[in-house]
């Protein structure tokens, strides 16, 4: 196991003996202050690839350009390429979210962390849909499990297509809540494999941010004792495992599980998309597009589009 700088309340090592086994060559690594972690961890696969300047792509803009199979990079690796990281920044001093945004994190109060690991999944579509299931069933378990009565608690914490995790008022009100975190998952070449970064940030504590237009949200509003290390200990796993299904199954078989958590369905959207500026939302397909009715039904995949929930910000 790697680590650099690490604390010992993040607990690397127990982090390290529960997912190696997942995903052999697993290193973890906890920085004080880092960037960005899926910056670092994407210049360190360029370099170690001897390709500085490979080019990263989203999941949904996948260039299909690459060596060809069996091919070794300019320096003789292969295997050591596209050995899985776990890398998490105290704080990031220049995070990123979709589109080129900011994302604000400071040290204690959030949870800033990137996995790279090697992917080769049919299609990709959909990944950062199952990234977001599996965070938020992981910290919301409560909502999947059945009550007295029979029926299980009204979900905390919901999916904001593509890449948003928001927390909604107890009892919910429909399409309304306050943003809690993002995903942002990028791509590149490493010799004969794509190597995905899946980066997450979540908002844990209380902490000073610019005033957003969908509002602040934080996970201490759900779980009063938590940490950042703590939630990272409750997500780690399931995000590998979740991982590792989607290579196997894709999206298709999450369908349904992600209606539950979808805070779209049924609200009225606008996009991005001059041929379809408005309409309601109506769930997500197989492989994940939204589904946004405006006379016929029409399908929308990540990157394309800004969702905005009526007319207000995204």
């Amino acid at each position: 196991m790697t680590m650099q700088q690490a604390h010992p309340h993040w607990g690397a090592e127990a982090l390290w003996q529960q997912l190696e086994p997942l995903l052999p060559g697993l290193s973890v690594e906890v920085l004080a202050r880092a960037e960005s972690t899926n910056t670092v961890l994407l210049e360190r696969a360029r370099m170690l690839a001897g390709a500085p300047d490979a080019v990263i792509t989203r999941p949904g803009e996948l260039d299909n350009a690459g060596p060809a199979a069996g091919e070794p990079t300019p320096l003789g690796r292969r295997d050591a390429d596209v050995q899985p990281c776990l890398l998490v920044a105290e704080q990031q001093t220049r995070g990123r979210g979709r589109l080129g945004r900011d994302w604000v994190s400071s040290a204690g109060a959030s949870l800033t962390f990137s996995l790279a690991l090697p992917l080769a999944p049919a299609d990709w579509s959909g990944l950062s849909l199952a990234v977001g299931l599996a965070l938020v069933e992981a910290l919301d378990p409560e909502a999947l499990d059945p009550q007295p009565e029979g029926a299980a608690a009204a979900p905390r914490l919901m999916l904001k297509w593509p890449n948003d995790l928001w927390l909604v008022d107890n009892p919910p009100q429909p399409g309304l809540g306050r943003k809690l975190g993002g995903i942002l998952i990028e791509t590149v070449t490493v010799g004969q494999r794509r190597m995905c970064v899946v980066g997450v940030g979540l908002n844990v504590l209380p902490q000073p941010v610019p005033e957003l237009p969908q509002g602040y949200a934080c996970l201490q509003e759900i779980q009063p004792e938590i940490t950042a290390p703590s939630a990272l200990a409750q997500v780690a796993a399931p995000l590998v495992r979740a991982l590792l299904q989607f290579q196997a199954e894709g999206f298709a078989p999450l369908v349904g599980a992600y209606a539950r958590r979808d805070l779209l369905t049924g609200q009225a959207v606008s996009t991005t998309l001059a041929a379809l500026p408005a309409g309601v939302a109506e769930g997500v397909d197989a492989r994940g597009a939204l589904r946004v009715r405006c006379g016929d039904v029409q399908s929308i995949v990540s990157g394309e589009v800004s969702v905005r929930l009526g007319s207000g910000s995204a």
